[in-house]
């Protein structure tokens, strides 16, 4: 596959051009990557417009992926997840449903809890509401791992439940599929019970996908395109061979047609008007990586991500389910950032841990090595995990983290998510945030996904959360009483 991005810089390069524009290092500096940096010049194209060299290296990523459009993101899925919540309310409009001309009531999306904080500065911009679907209880629902906020995968019937009981029609349905603990939602399953419910008039299920770009490449794809989402986002920069902060919006052949003419000012409207050359050569050679024996080194991967879940399996040491490249490991209550501190000392960098769980991303591009210092090192750690099998296997691991980190509750909305987010602010202690309401999103990153939401009143319950997750202060509402 061509690469026009990339081949159009290596060009300019050559031609040893006096670099009398931006950017200011002139193509020189310590990073020696300096002379691959450039900005619009003649002939670069650009990414809010995309009809030179960007378009046909974004149509060459749609039929890579399959898409009725897929466009680029420099700035994650962070912006895309704002461009695509900003489509789904233009889409609502154009159908009549909910036009602000005509209606007070703020647009709805109806969203599964574990939501990135991206998802919350969208809405606090877009002045959404959302109501919220949380995690069913444990013996309902035990194939997401531990209770966390990370996890919260509905189930078609309780997505369906949650439309009848909505006093209007929401925009969409939002969820993060995978999650950050690996687990899957039922995607094919939400999109026809969503389907089932309103017909021809169906709600768009709308998809942050940033851990699984891969998915598409699958033996058997799970992309959410693959499975009926009507518009999704991936973080190419997480799991695919792409400098960070390279992603993708993109759209199923009728979102295309539904919205693909204001798709590209969606993303401007959000996006930086200074994109990264460098994340979109990178984004532009990523293709031809897919495009060449990709699914082959993918399988691959899979096969040792599964030995090596299946060899520490035997070992006794508790691996959760998860989607095919992460590795999560379960461990005794509070025990996860002493595992993860272990794993540095043997040159291992996990991606994340919590109280409750490890977890480890994998990719095409790890060497054997890689594999071998995890399996070595579980294997010559016998005294360690004896200890960690005090909190046992499957269900007796997830009742154990309940008692530590409860599962997401409904907390009291005292003010809109916009109106926390703009409102006057101040940083208090996290322990004294009780009945106080909530400013800005709550997170640790990772994973970035609030413990508290903007707007809502704290209660006693979530401060051990935010304390287990490392945060000390916390932004609340100045002026406002507690509640």
């Amino acid at each position: 596959m061509n690469t026009p991005i990339y081949d159009f810089v290596s060009e300019y390069i050559s031609r040893r051009s006096s670099r009398l524009h931006m950017p200011g290092h002139k193509g020189h500096g310590p990073l020696l990557i300096e002379q691959r940096d450039i900005t619009e010049i003649p002939g670069a194209d650009v990414l809010s417009e995309a009809q030179g060299i960007i378009g046909e290296s974004q149509r060459n990523a749609a039929r890579l992926f399959d898409s009725g459009l897929t466009l680029y993101s420099t700035e994650g899925s962070s912006l895309s997840i704002r461009a695509m919540l900003f489509l789904a309310l233009q889409r609502q409009a154009l159908r009549g449903a909910s036009c602000v001309s005509r209606s007070a009531e703020r647009p709805l999306i109806l969203a599964a809890r574990n939501v990135h904080k991206s998802f919350l500065y969208a809405c606090a911009m877009l002045d959404c509401e959302v109501a919220w679907i949380y995690p069913e209880s444990l013996k309902d629902n035990d194939t997401a791992g531990p209770a966390s906020i990370c996890s919260c995968h509905p189930a078609p019937a309780q997505i369906a439940d949650a439309l009848r009981k909505l006093p209007r029609q929401p925009a969409a349905v939002y969820l993060t599929s995978p999650d950050y603990l690996g687990a899957v939602a039922d995607i094919r399953g939400i999109t026809d019970a969503v389907n089932a419910i309103c017909g021809e008039d169906s709600i768009p299920v709308l998809v942050d996908n940033a851990h699984g770009a891969y998915l598409h490449f699958l033996d058997t794809p799970q992309h959410p395109l693959d499975l009926g989402a009507y518009m999704c986002c991936d973080s190419a920069h997480k799991t695919l061979p792409v400098l960070t902060g390279g992603a993708y919006l993109h759209l199923s052949r009728c979102a295309a047609e539904e919205l693909g003419a204001g798709a590209r000012q969606a993303m401007a409207l959000f996006g930086s008007t200074s994109p990264s050359y460098l994340i979109l050569q990178s984004l532009d050679l990523c293709n031809a990586c897919l495009a060449d024996h990709f699914k082959k080194r993918l399988a691959e991967c899979v096969r040792r991500v599964d030995g090596l879940k299946s060899y520490l399996t035997m070992l006794g040491i508790p691996v959760l389910p998860s989607e095919p490249l992460k590795l999560v490991i379960a461990t005794r209550p509070g025990n996860g950032p002493a595992l993860a501190e272990l794993f540095r000392q043997h040159r291992i960098e996990p991606e994340f841990a919590d109280i409750s769980c490890l977890v480890c991303m994998f990719t095409p591009e790890n060497p054997t090595l890689d594999y071998q210092r995890i399996a070595e090192l579980f294997r010559s750690s016998t005294a360690l995990w004896n200890a960690e099998h005090e909190a046992k296997e499957g269900n007796a691991v997830r009742e154990a983290d309940s008692v530590l980190l409860p599962q997401l509750l409904p907390l009291q909305q005292a003010l809109s998510i916009r109106e926390a987010v703009l409102a006057p602010q101040e940083l208090i202690d996290v322990r004294h945030s009780s009945g106080r309401i909530c400013a800005q999103p709550t997170v640790s990153c990772p994973p970035a996904i609030p413990i508290a939401v903007s707007g809502e009143v704290i209660t006693d319950a979530q401060i051990p959360v935010f304390l287990s997750y490392g945060i000390e202060e916390i932004a609340v509402v100045r002026g406002a009483p507690r509640q």
